[in-house]
Parts: structure tokens; C-alpha cells; sequence
């Protein structure tokens, strides 16, 4: 029987958030060790600051899903809005593949595309123009030649004013546009989407070009709790955690 495939993403793992590192190590450890391929759409940490980050956390997880990958799991990784800037070394080190967002999927008689999720809030145009410049290469880069401890406090600056601004946005706003997804999936014409970053984890459905097309969307994991969506001969189905970190 074939193994199944794994999808999960906004982990947002951090020291401040121990159960939650917790329980993915603990997922690392059970299901995923049953799966082809692990597929970790984004927001896997708080934060990433760069490749030279020698935080306990991140040489932690990335033994973990080496571990993991050793073991027969494949592991592929998404840029999320929070650890785009995570790069080819660490993901080396985790024995882990980067993906160009938007991907495309071929398993188990499906056609997915697996994105992060953040460029289909397109009605958060304040949002969209900070993304559109720290994506840039010329930004990254100026920005990875600072020194750690600068890069750490520009980095508490602009999480407290990206907090700060969600206080005066809509839920709307925030959450994904309705026309970009429909341009997205229209230009890969078959597909299912599969993303995060809303924090709204649902099964949608989408007319596009006269078919009905599906959107899953990921949950976050905190405080040990969260979820994954796991893909098999039986289709797509999602699957919760407990604080406990037990699995059903």
C-alpha cells in the first residue's frame, strides 16, 4: 500500500512556545515516519533571521527532520511570511528540499498546488507592498550582511508593528481574496489548492473554468495543539492534535 503524503504549516515554532515544539517533534517522530513525503507549507518559525541563527531550537529541528528524512520521509519546504529568508544551508542541514511558491503536485490521482498562502490576501495592499519588497534579492541581502543582533532587533520592530497594524484590519482583509484565488487556480488549470497562513482551517470549493475546484486550508499549531492534512488512496482528510501530543 502506498505511504501517504503530509501536509502542515504555521508552526511558528519558538523557545516562548515549548509544547508546540514539543508536539512536532513528536510528529516528526510518529506519523510522518509512516509517510512518503512531508510537505511544510511556511511559517515553520517565529521567525528566521538567517542561515547563521545558531539557536538551539533551529539546530533541533533540524535533526529532527533529518532524522525524519532519513528514516524514508521525504521533506519539502514553502517560504511562509515569517521564515522567508530561511535558506539552501539550513535546509541542507535538515535534509530538506526548498519549493518555488506556487507548486504543483501530482499524487494519488490529484493535481495540487501547495502554496504559503500569503499572496492571496491581496486586500491587505499594505501587507502586499512589504512582501513585495523583502522578497526582493537585493533587500535579502542587505539585510543578511547586517550583524545577527541588528537583524534580531529590526526583526522585534517589525513583528510589534505588524501586530500592532492587525488591530486596525478587518478579518476580511486578512484573510484570502476570493478573485486571486480563482486567477491563481485558472492559470494552472486541473489543480486543488492546499495553504496556510490564514490560521482558518476549512475545505472550500471554487468555480473556475466551468469545474469545481477545492481549497484546503491549513491550521496553525499552539500550545501543542494544531493539525495536518494527509493525503492517501482515500483522498484528503485532515488530522487534529491534542495538547498531549497524541494523534487521532
Amino acid at each position: 500500500m502506498p505511504k501517504p503524503i503530509l501536509f502542515a504549516s504555521d508552526l511558528h515554532l519558538s523557545d516562548a512556545d515549548p509544547a508546540t515544539t514539543a508536539a512536532f517533534i513528536a510528529f516528526l517522530r510518529g506519523p510522518a515516519r509512516q509517510a512518503s513525503a512531508l510537505y511544510l507549507l511556511g511559517d515553520i518559525f517565529e521567525y528566521w533571521l538567517g542561515d547563521d541563527d545558531d539557536e538551539a531550537l533551529n539546530a533541533q529541528i533540524a535533526a529532527e527532520l533529518s532524522a525524519c528524512a532519513a528514516d524514508g520521509c521525504a521533506i519539502y519546504c514553502l517560504h511562509g511570511n515569517r521564515d522567508f529568508l530561511l535558506g539552501p544551508a539550513y535546509a541542507q542541514q535538515a535534509g530538506a528540499q526548498l519549493l518555488d511558491d506556487p507548486y504543483t503536485l501530482d499524487a494519488f490521482g490529484l493535481r495540487l498546488l501547495l502554496s504559503h498562502g500569503d499572496a492571496l490576501c491581496t486586500d491587505d495592499t499594505a501587507y502586499q507592498q512589504f512582501r513585495s519588497l523583502v522578497r526582493q534579492p537585493t533587500w535579502q541581502a542587505q539585510f543578511l550582511a547586517r550583524p545577527l543582533a541588528e537583524r534580531k532587533a529590526e526583526a522585534a520592530r517589525i513583528r510589534a508593528a505588524s501586530e500592532a497594524a492587525k488591530q486596525g484590519k478587518s478579518a476580511q482583509i486578512m484573510d484570502v481574496n476570493a478573485v486571486a484565488v480563482s486567477k491563481l487556480l485558472a492559470a494552472h488549470p486541473g489543480t486543488h489548492l492546499i495553504h496556510g497562513h490564514t490560521h482558518r482551517p476549512a475545505r472550500h470549493q471554487h468555480e473556475v473554468q466551468h469545474a469545481l475546484r477545492q481549497r484546503w486550508v491549513l491550521p496553525d499549531w499552539y500550545a501543542g495543539q494544531g493539525g495536518y492534512l494527509r493525503l492517501d488512496e482515500q483522498g484528503l482528510n485532515f488530522v487534529g492534535i491534542n495538547t498531549d501530543a497524541t494523534w487521532r
